[in-house]
């Protein structure tokens, strides 16, 4: 029983973890699809309120836990408040997804949808130190787990409850909604670097790869702080450009569809 509960990326545990996720979307989704806009936003917006506080308490058993705090000292200097504000790419979407969605921002419930839900799904293909083959049921893991499931939900979710679709008019503006809060958590950075609160600060990893291969290989082409993520929009943009065509098709389809009746 002990080893079935190990979450690593492809495990029976992490595709049973996944399942249970997708049947509260799809569930979801199937309850709300009737109902008004006012009801779709307060449902998501209260899914985000309780994916908070469960971070917060997540946060809290956290820094009980001497073994995350032992593992994590060479890479981050050990578990530091400043360290864990809710300012990585996720946990912004945490926050901004019950803006988004209860003021009806389109160009922010873009940023949401399509970064929210492949940076959450990143985050849990993957993990981070001390987040891979663990049991589940181990605080750290279920905060962990529990909070970017959530963020991929509520992402999908401003799209599948109806409350914004994919345009390609957007896309280049998404674009700069992205680089303009990547900007802004740069800034956050330097701001905890500078006064000495947290000298690790690495927020969005704007000032440095950390071992991702990836980021590791945008650091050689640009090695300064900030400047090496502009990369990451080759990525990015592709994917944002193909989700947008498989709407699009969606709507020309049903379209002909109607024309036909």
């Amino acid at each position: 029983m002990e080893n079935f509960a190990i979450m690593e990326p492809f495990n029976l545990t992490f595709f049973i973890v996944t399942a249970l996720f997708a049947l509260i979307l799809i569930g979801g989704t199937l309850v709300m699809r009737k109902k008004s806009d006012r009801a779709k936003r307060i449902v998501i917006a209260s899914a985000a309120i309780v994916t908070l506080i469960g971070f917060i308490v997540y946060k809290y058993f956290l820094s009980l836990d001497a073994a995350y705090d032992k593992m994590t000292v060479v890479t981050t200097g050990g578990f530091n408040w400043w360290g864990e504000l809710p300012l990585h790419l996720c946990n912004i979407n945490m926050l901004l997804i019950p803006v988004a969605v209860l003021l009806n921002l389109q160009l922010l419930m873009s940023f949401c949808f399509f970064v929210g839900s492949i940076c959450a799904a990143l985050a849990i293909i993957m993990p981070g130190l001390g987040f891979d083959h663990y049991s589940i049921f181990l605080p750290r893991m279920l905060g962990y787990f529990g909070t970017h499931f959530m963020v991929v939900i509520m992402a999908i979710a401003i799209v599948s409850f109806g409350l914004y679709r994919p345009k390609f008019k957007d896309l280049l503006k998404t674009c700069g909604v992205i680089t303009l809060i990547t900007f802004c958590v740069f800034l956050i950075d330097l701001l905890l670097i500078y006064t000495g609160l947290y000298p690790n600060a690495n927020y969005f990893y704007a000032m440095r790869p950390i071992g991702n291969p990836l980021l590791e290989l945008f650091h050689g082409w640009i090695p300064l702080p900030f400047l090496y993520l502009i990369p990451c929009l080759l990525i990015l943009v592709p994917y944002m450009a193909l989700v947008t065509t498989g709407f699009w098709l969606v709507d020309k389809k049903n379209e002909r569809s109607k024309s036909h009746e």
